[in-house]
């Protein structure tokens, strides 16, 4: 059914002075957005868990302090808090799944608006939402819009980028990434003085809806990628594309003509073994890719990294810090996410993916454990005990370190894997695979 709205021509609206190097850079920031808005999301929901006034709309906790939250008696069903955050997450899964379909048939392009809408309208619901149902139907409408960026936006960045720099174009990615939540927490903080007002958790949602409204502007704007163009039969648009995005002056020029017919080449070879892949294939034919695809974002998600980011606020307020003390410290740790990644764009295309990986998860592990041990050594100190404050601090030091290492390796590089291992008619499904495999686990 979906086939019936295959586009039947194509036409760039990108301004032409853009053409050249600005565009590839443009394009890559703006794809990169959609990360960032996921980023943001997370940051916003964990902020807004220690706002008495959120607490007070959403869950109806009457006579909520800052005390009491920093006792942890906020007195709310933990399932409840549970499905409220879980619901981005299931509703992503299956999004992530649906929209490699979207991505082979309508285009990368059309499937990141697609994406960008659905935020759009998720934001507009969070901002203004009178309750708890409104809150997670946004959400849930808010996980549609990035499970449909998630798969995509990695799959553009793949292919508009020059093969020797692929792994620094997705790495860059997962930077804005970082940077979308590490700013989250940063405006959560700046709002909490808004306090007892709404507007001291409601605050970040409109800085929210406000990007996400310029990433669908922006989409109008976003360049096909040549591979899609030429795949689908737009050859001469593919082609044009092409020298916009590597600052050719002509589509004559011998290095897009050699980029050119080796995309042409490998779509050709592709269509003698059946033209795209089917789900069956991704599993039979692929298998080893698929396994490789599929386990290292089960390992991305698995390591812990959820446990600290979706709650880090309330982390930090159970390691002896109080609630301003709690969104400060989460916004420094949180820099740590783009202090951490800066060395992998310069090493993730000289070092390797598996060397980043090794080292990164041994980091990622001694820290874990320290974090672990201080936090069972300040669960059984006294409130007034002097240690508390010293055992809090190296609490607060191995999550930042932690990050670091997390940015470093096992953030960016399992986005990369599945962009990479797969063949062109394979790839939307199987990049759909390994975004599902990330969402199921988180």
């Amino acid at each position: 059914m979906l086939k019936r709205f295959r586009p039947t021509s194509y036409r760039a609206r990108y301004p032409r002075w853009l053409v050249g190097r600005p565009l590839l850079l443009t394009a890559s920031a703006l794809c990169s957005l959609g990360d960032a808005m996921f980023g943001y999301s997370q940051g916003c929901i964990g902020s807004a868990f220690i706002q008495p006034s959120f607490l007070k709309r959403m869950y109806g906790v009457q006579d909520i302090s800052l005390e009491r939250i920093a006792k942890g008696d906020i007195e709310v069903n933990e399932y409840i808090v549970g499905i409220t955050v879980a619901c981005l997450n299931v509703t992503a899964f299956v999004a992530a799944l649906v929209s490699a379909n979207v991505c082979d048939v309508l285009g990368r392009r059309a499937a990141m608006r697609i994406g960008a809408l659905l935020l759009f309208i998720s934001a507009l619901m969070q901002t203004a939402s009178p309750n708890l149902e409104v809150l997670v139907i946004g959400r849930s409408i808010q996980g549609l819009g990035v499970g449909f960026l998630s798969m995509t936006v990695p799959v553009i960045q793949a292919e508009i980028a020059p093969g020797h720099a692929r792994g620094v174009f997705v790495t860059i990615e997962n930077l804005f990434l970082n940077a979308g939540f590490s700013l989250s927490t940063w405006v959560g903080y700046a709002f909490y003085s808004y306090m007892p007002s709404e507007m001291a958790w409601r605050g970040s949602y409109i800085v929210f809806t406000g990007t996400t409204l310029v990433l669908l502007v922006g989409t109008v704007f976003l360049p096909e990628t040549p591979r899609w163009l030429i795949k689908n039969g737009f050859h001469q648009e593919g082609l044009a594309t092409l020298a916009d995005l590597q600052d050719a002056s002509a589509t004559s020029d011998e290095d897009v003509n050699r980029t050119y017919k080796e995309i042409v080449s490998a779509i050709e070879f592709e269509h003698q073994q059946g033209g795209d892949s089917t789900w069956t294939e991704i599993f039979t034919q692929y298998t080893r890719r698929t396994v490789m695809a599929v386990t290292s974002q089960m390992f991305a998600q698995l390591n812990g990294i959820n446990a600290i980011l979706y709650f880090l606020p309330e982390n930090l307020i159970r390691a002896g810090f109080d609630v301003p003390e709690s969104l400060l410290y989460t916004g420094v740790s949180s820099t740590m996410l783009i202090v951490g990644i800066i060395p992998t764009i310069y090493l993730i295309d000289t070092l390797g993916r598996r060397p980043l990986l090794i080292i990164g998860g041994i980091g990622m592990a001694l820290c874990l454990a320290t974090v672990g041990g201080l936090q069972f050594h300040v669960d059984n100190l006294e409130s007034t005990s002097p240690q508390l404050s010293s055992a809090a601090k190296g609490i607060f030091a191995c999550i930042c370190l932690y990050l670091a290492f997390f940015a470093f390796s096992w953030g960016p590089v399992p986005w990369l894997i599945p962009a990479e291992v797969f063949p062109l008619r394979a790839r939307a499904r199987g990049m759909a695979l390994a975004t599902g495999s990330n969402w199921f686990w988180d």
